[in-house]
């Protein structure tokens, strides 16, 4: 026979209630590493590629073909967008209301922003030096990361978003100040190796 009202103490109903509203969590927020380790492990080999290709002053420390840091970029950046895309896309058709509208709202600022970036950096990056133009792109999209994971974290009240979004600005400006080529291994590193990070330590405490 289920207990009755009267059976249950207070600390009891209030640990009931806890129980419930992570169990309410872990059905409605997707998978922490399926949302950060596809872009963080594209952050860290595309990056990482540019670097060896690219590197400070013009360097080459591999003689890779000059087309494989971007096309690897492309096709890592769209496998990453796919997965994380699903991923998250589950847990918004379990919920209505504020809550979804925040969610679809959120995901179409992501592509309309970099769609915007994307038209004012084609054209002014022409009127550039080479290694400056890398810079103006791989800067500038770290930097709308950064602050759409900081601005995510508004909508969410996520302080662990807020934290890899700071982080990814702090680096990405560090980056900028070092100069082309270390940009690209700064980002690499300390952008996508934050990002792996964020994923393990987000699934652990949803766990």
């Amino acid at each position: 026979m289920e207990p009755s009202e009267d059976d249950i103490s207070p600390a009891e109903a209030l640990a009931l209630i806890e129980r419930e509203r992570a169990n309410l969590v872990r059905d409605i927020r997707p998978d922490p590493r399926l949302m950060y380790w596809p872009w963080g492990f594209a952050w860290l080999i595309c990056f990482s590629l540019f670097f060896l290709r690219y590197g400070p002053g013009g360097r080459i420390y591999v003689d890779l073909p000059e087309w494989l840091p971007l096309v690897a970029m492309l096709v890592l950046f769209v496998v990453a967008g796919l997965v994380t895309g699903v991923a998250g896309s589950k847990p918004m058709r379990r919920t209505s209301g504020p809550g979804a509208w925040s969610g679809r709202a959120y995901a179409l600022s992501w592509s309309l922003a970099f769609a915007s970036l994307s038209v004012l950096f084609s054209r002014i990056g022409g009127h550039l030096p080479e290694q400056q133009t890398g810079l103006l792109w791989a800067g500038g999209m770290v930097a709308l990361t950064g602050a759409l994971h900081m601005a995510g974290s508004a909508i969410w009240q996520d302080r662990e978003l807020f934290a890899l979004g700071a982080w990814t600005s702090v680096i990405n400006v560090a980056g900028i100040i070092a100069g082309p080529g270390w940009h690209s291994l700064i980002v690499a590193i300390l952008g996508g190796g934050g990002m792996i990070l964020a994923g393990a330590l987000g699934w652990r405490q949803l766990r």
